[in-house]
């Protein structure tokens, strides 16, 4: 689920007022991308759109949404700031941010859009800018287009009535299988909690899960533990595009589960811990067991991303963790590019 759309719902809940500040439009380099989302109260900011004095100026104009919204409640605004001198921030481009004023009677759409994400279902919300804005509409995306935007149709300097923020909100979670609970699984998996995605944790040892309470107080929501004497179970049930990550303490096993993570072929990601003879090793075993080298060759084993060689539990989950994310990005990207084939 989208972090940002998490807690908008439940501000809105308990009756708060907010602000939904978007990144609508970029002009040259700028902190962050279009459709990136913060949230700002009369207390309060969360998430981020690239910190520094942008930050600064989008609450400072934030709050002032808030206090119009007094008198009119959908309050929205559109502001263009240019990142040059005027801001002091070096990126040099231009940011057009959007401004929407919440309340509780914005939980319908937040809770359609909620749903819809949950079940897997990219979502249009269109928002209107004009002066007499419309209700926010959510709508299906063209067929065959899964991936986020934002795209900004303006009018006259924002003025016009014809102004227009349309975004494609995609489910930004990626699925992880992840094989072993021991130093380095359990290292990962605080990591992992951080992350859009949502986690399996499988290993046959009951005992090397961290109790529940400690597992809470890691705010791991998105992190399943599966203690399962039939691991490869997990393999089986996971749906295509997953990212597997086996580091068990057996190499048998781990042979078993690559064989099966192979065989099926659909997976986004897989790495295996382990040494370059442990992947000369599988990969002569693996061949001989019928697996087709190209499929092999997917396999990232050892598991990390290059120049990292210090071999601490910490150091190892952050490098396999930064090596999923740019699975995560090179798929996104090849999405992308089908899209416009």
């Amino acid at each position: 689920m989208q972090a940002w759309l998490t807690d908008l719902q439940q501000l809105l809940t308990h009756g708060d007022a907010a602000v939904l500040v978007t990144v609508a439009r970029v002009e040259g380099s700028a902190p962050r991308e279009a459709g990136t989302k913060m949230i700002v109260t009369r207390e309060a900011a969360k998430h981020t759109i690239g910190g520094g004095h942008l930050e600064w100026k989008a609450i400072e104009t934030a709050r002032q949404v808030l206090r119009d919204g007094m008198r009119a409640p959908h309050t929205r605004r559109l502001e263009r700031f240019a990142l040059g001198p005027s801001l002091g921030q070096c990126c040099g481009g231009a940011v057009v941010l959007a401004f929407e004023r919440l309340d509780i009677g914005d939980l319908g759409w937040i809770t359609s859009l909620v749903k819809r994400l949950a079940a897997g279902q990219s979502t249009v919300r269109s928002i209107s800018f004009g002066p007499a804005p419309d209700a926010v509409m959510l709508s299906d995306p063209e067929p065959g287009i899964h991936t986020a935007d934002c795209l900004l149709w303006d009018g006259a300097g924002f003025d016009d009535s014809s102004a227009l923020l349309t975004e494609t909100i995609a489910p930004g979670e990626f699925a992880v299988v992840l094989f072993g609970a021991g130093h380095v699984g359990a290292a990962l998996v605080r990591v992992l909690a951080t992350l859009p995605c949502t986690v399996r944790w499988v290993d046959e040892r009951d005992a090397q899960f961290p109790p529940p309470a400690a597992l809470a107080a890691l705010h791991a929501p998105n992190v399943t533990i599966d203690a399962n004497d039939a691991p490869d179970e997990a393999i089986d049930q996971a749906a295509p595009n997953t990212y597997f990550v086996v580091m068990t303490h057996n190499h048998t096993l781990d042979l078993e589960l690559a064989e099966r993570i192979l065989r099926r072929g659909d997976f986004a990601f897989f790495g295996m811990i382990g040494s370059h003879s442990k992947r000369k090793q599988f990969e002569h075993r693996l061949a001989a067991r019928g697996i087709d080298p190209s499929q092999i060759a997917r396999m990232k084993c050892p598991l990390g991303v290059d120049g990292i060689v210090d071999k601490s539990p910490e150091i190892i989950a952050i490098s396999a963790a930064a090596q999923v994310l740019q699975a995560v990005e090179a798929n996104a990207g090849a999405r992308r590019a089908a899209q416009t084939v």
